[in-house]
């Protein structure tokens, strides 16, 4: 993957100095990785006084740390992410939907080498080294990722419902 994409990770500002928190900028962690807002905001100061990082609607997060590790998503919102993600750019033409849903496609076989025995953590290096086969042709990676996408929705929607019927 490290061929064709472009990858780092965040940092977290010293939490012991107020003035880097309750900004506008959304500090997007792990657990926000597939949500359209944060429940922490960052100050230009924090940003600029920290490791944290900036990432953009439609960049690829995943998360390396604990109990997410390996979840996927796409940025939903521009805001910060900080260590525990990897934000992960295509380089080329590849379409960022398909490799998200190659990456999640993919968490089980992950998680259990590269994180045995439990809460491991996952790195940058570890992730740009994994094989992954792209379609000769971008717009059938295009295709494959907008159809993957489609039957994540369903899912979701159809899983929503049950849930509701649940409770009636």
């Amino acid at each position: 993957m490290g061929s064709f994409t472009e990858t780092y990770s965040g940092g977290t500002p010293s939490a012991d100095n107020s003035k880097y928190y309750g900004g506008d900028i959304p500090f997007i962690r792990s657990a926000e990785i597939n949500l359209d807002k944060t429940k922490l905001y960052l100050t230009e100061a924090g940003l600029n006084n920290s490791s944290a990082k900036l990432v953009a609607v439609g960049d690829i997060l995943y998360a390396m740390y604990g109990a997410t590790s390996g979840e996927v998503g796409v940025s939903r919102i521009n805001g910060a992410i900080n260590q525990a993600i990897l934000a992960i750019k295509p380089t080329q033409n590849d379409d960022p939907q398909f490799i998200m849903q190659w990456l999640r496609n993919q968490k089980e076989h992950i998680v259990n080498i590269y994180l045995q025995g439990g809460q491991g953590n996952l790195s940058g290096t570890i992730v740009k080294k994994l094989e992954i086969e792209t379609p000769v042709e971008n717009s059938e990676e295009l295709r494959i990722g907008i159809i993957s996408q489609s039957l994540d929705n369903l899912i979701t929607v159809n899983q929503r419902k049950n849930f509701y019927h649940l409770l009636c």
